[in-house]
């Protein structure tokens, strides 16, 4: 399988307020201390005599203050720091945690979605409240012993779940919790194309091999996790979005790959064992609807209730790359952080360029150290890529190699220097990626470097006969603006299934995110990387989608009674496109703004999303309408719906009047040679509201993203009255193209508005 190895730490912050002050080694202070029920050694027999023993072998004094059955499984006491400590080292014990007063904080990816402050706090008191939400994520498994999969404070298994904890291989019950409340996995396509799983080298189980489960399982859900951080990089308490929320696992993908049968299986498994929430970072080829696996099992799905978020795919910055683009999917697409890992290049003409990486091992000499480009020590045509056996070792021992980025994995090319002598590498964009830069915990010094810096770079070794250079790193650097940008890699509309659908649907942090990860390898995932870490950043919309499963598992605890279509709403017309300047987001592919093709209906906004004032919701009903709008026969209905459907022949069926929160407007151009010969298109699209807030008066206004309005658009009614929750109103906007158009696309976005709410929703004309 190609390791979706691009990935985000995603996480809020709690401080933890230490109840005593004193700092004394004898002072005494109250800790919890969690135990491993199922491991009770068999010559106890119960477990408050084990409780008992494991407290008297470093405190003869000490009493226990409570015993925990339900909420955890331990005790509490009075132990001086070095009695805790001692403790925490015996066998069976699974934690033990000072007393604490907690209190709303943040590490990056919550601080920069805005879950921090007083502001944020009634979100966290309705969303966090209920921890009945179960996201069920479709991957490579987990790695249940991580960190991030600790219950402590949960209660019991919600009633509703259905699901279990399968055992195999490195596996059983034990495994899962009351955070990882179910795992399963699912293989029998895989093996029917690839023979039977090797056991010796994958676990035939729900265990994650590879580690991308994991980081998605945590980006999502994971608990509180205080000091995380991959070598000291991004440190901080890591949380996943729906830090309460519960996870059930499903291993669908094996080293070779994720076979549509197998996710089917994992997805029906989900529907039946009661999951809330679907997140699935995963794509494979675009196909029309009753083709697509992923598309048919999220109809069920959605059908049902379920919250189905996918990733848009890492195709881009080509147009048209898009995955998932199913309209009752949830399609999400990657942007930046405010957070980078520095690396500093000076060149010896005195150059100096940035950088990033997470490198963390031996750095080079301070003094200068040669330099050579890989193209130039090479016998083969591709020897700029570094790819295994290329180098020539005569030409790169001792020297930093510049190495073009493409074919074989980022870190690996480090290898392949560090195999042929070479000391350190500086990993340099080609044109397919821009100045985009994506950091890893690269095995031997590095610095990855956009096409701009690899291009100087490369400029000054040609011109110099004796080529040197200095790398340096920065640690991690906080503040980093702008912020967010579009991520080069994250695919791009339009929708190349049904034009007249905008996807993505948002964006979401999918760049150099921290969560946790597997202990079967190392950060970079090559079989030479044996460092074993508890958390990893890696970069993908696969880290962007599951961002979204968490805030929509909080939506869904928060308003019980809301469909899958009205959550997608509220993250949607919620989210904002712009800065704080009123600059649009910027594709850092390009360097330039970003479109709805890119970015969707903007970068989520999950404060503001808890309480949108109305949604565009939407019934099965409407998605059969949609199917019989694109002229799918009965079979192609049934294979996508289960149902017996006959399209009405007399009806006019529109995708236009899907009620989504966004608009794509295919146009067709009817102008000539000349403009006089043109002729008017006018379109018209149909959308009802949903009031989910207090009685309001909505306006309504409309904006181009440049001073040509080369489309007139027309809201009637201008104003919507809501006199009481969940009444609903309906509207038209009209679209009359009656110019000759000086592009092939051209942006605006309606708003409705009551003073306290904006409801806002992208528009994307496009000529053909």
């Amino acid at each position: 399988m190609e390791r979706l190895r691009l990935m985000f730490l995603s996480t809020l912050v709690l401080v933890w307020f230490h109840v005593s002050v004193d700092a004394s080694q004898n002072q005494k202070k109250t800790y919890i201390i969690h135990m491993d029920k199922f491991n009770m050694p068999a010559d106890f027999d119960d477990h408050t005599q084990w409780y008992d023993s494991s407290l008297k072998s470093v405190s003869k004094s000490a009493n226990m203050l409570y015993t925990y059955n339900r909420v955890i499984h331990g005790y509490s006491t009075q132990l001086t720091a070095d009695e805790a400590k001692s403790l925490a080292q015996q066998p069976g014990i699974l934690s033990v945690h000072e007393e604490v007063r907690y209190e709303l904080h943040t590490t990056r990816s919550p601080t920069f979605l805005g879950l921090a402050g007083r502001e944020s706090r009634s979100f966290f008191l309705q969303t966090e409240a209920r921890s009945d939400v179960i996201i069920g994520v479709l991957d490579t498994g987990v790695w249940p012993e991580s960190k991030s999969f600790d219950d402590t404070g949960l209660g019991p298994v919600p009633t509703s779940w259905k699901g279990k904890c399968q055992i195999g291989k490195n596996f059983d019950a034990s495994s899962c919790n009351r955070k990882l409340i179910g795992a399963r996995f699912f293989s029998q396509g895989y093996e029917a194309s690839f023979g039977a799983i090797d056991e010796t080298t994958e676990s035939k189980s729900p265990r994650d091999d590879d580690g991308h489960g994991t980081h998605t399982a945590t980006t999502a859900a994971g608990s509180v996790v205080t000091g995380a951080s991959l070598f000291g990089y991004a440190a901080g308490t890591a949380r996943g979005m729906a830090s309460h929320a519960r996870v059930a696992a499903y291993k669908v993908c094996w080293a070779e790959g994720c076979f549509s049968s197998d996710i089917l299986a994992g997805m029906d498994q989900a529907v039946i064992d009661g999951v809330n929430v679907l997140s699935l970072s995963l794509g494979g080829t675009i196909s029309d609807y009753y083709r697509d696996i992923v598309a048919i099992g999220a109809f069920s799905a959605a059908s049902r209730g379920i919250f189905v978020s996918c990733s848009a795919g890492n195709s881009g910055p080509s147009s048209g790359t898009l995955s998932n683009v199913a309209p009752w999917i949830t399609t999400v697409g990657a942007g930046t952080m405010d957070r980078e890992f520095p690396a500093y290049i000076t060149t010896g003409n005195g150059k100096k360029l940035n950088g990033v990486s997470l490198y963390s091992g031996k750095a080079l000499p301070s003094s200068v150290t040669p330099l050579v480009y890989a193209g130039n020590a090479s016998q083969a045509s591709n020897g700029n890529l570094c790819t295994r056996g290329s180098l020539i070792p005569e030409k790169v021992a001792g020297k930093i190699v510049v190495c073009d980025r493409g074919t074989n994995a980022r870190a690996q090319k480090g290898l392949v220097v560090k195999d042929a002598g070479g000391i350190g590498m500086i990993l340099a964009n080609t044109d397919s990626y821009g100045d985009e830069l994506v950091a890893d915990a690269h095995l031997i010094p590095t610095a990855a470097v956009g096409q701009t810096a690899g291009d100087l770079i490369k400029q000054y070794i040609a011109s110099n006969s004796n080529p040197t250079a200095i790398i340096a790193f920065g640690g991690t650097k906080l503040g980093v603006q702008p912020s967010p940008v579009v991520a080069a890699f994250s695919s791009r509309g339009p929708n190349p299934i049904t034009p007249d659908i905008l996807k993505p649907d948002l964006i979401a942090p999918g760049v150099n995110i921290l969560a946790g990860w597997t202990g079967k390898v190392g950060p970079t995932g090559l079989q030479e990387d044996t460092r074993n870490v508890g958390f990893n950043i890696i970069s993908g919309t696969s880290m962007s989608c599951p961002h979204v499963s968490g805030l929509a598992a909080l939506l869904k605890a928060a308003h019980p009674e809301w469909s899958p279509a009205a959550i997608r709403s509220a993250l949607m017309t919620t989210s904002y496109s712009t800065y704080k300047d009123g600059k649009t987001i910027e594709d850092v592919a390009s360097g330039m703004s970003s479109t709805p093709f890119d970015y969707g209906a903007g970068h989520v906004n999950p404060t503001a999303a808890l309480n949108p004032g109305l949604v565009y919701d939407l019934t099965v009903d409407d998605y059969i309408n949609f199917l019989c709008a694109l002229d799918y026969s009965p079979s192609n209905i049934k294979v996508i719906t289960k149902r017996d459907i006959s399209c009405e022949n007399d009806k006019e069926y529109r995708v236009a009047d899907l009620n989504y929160p966004s608009f794509a407007i295919p146009l067709e151009t009817a102008w000539g040679e000349h403009e006089d010969s043109s002729a008017p298109t006018v379109t018209s699209y149909t959308r009802t509201l949903t009031n989910v807030g207090n009685p309001a008066t909505y306006k309504a206004s409309v904006s181009f993203e440049t001073q040509e309005q080369e489309v007139k658009i027309l809201v009637e009614p201008q104003t919507l009255t809501f006199s009481r929750k969940n009444e609903k109103k309906t509207y038209t906007v009209t679209f009359t193209a009656s110019s000759k158009p000086s592009g092939t696309t051209s942006f605006a976005r309606l708003e409705w508005s009551d003073g306290q709410h904006v409801v806002a929703s992208p528009i994307a004309f496009s000529w053909t």
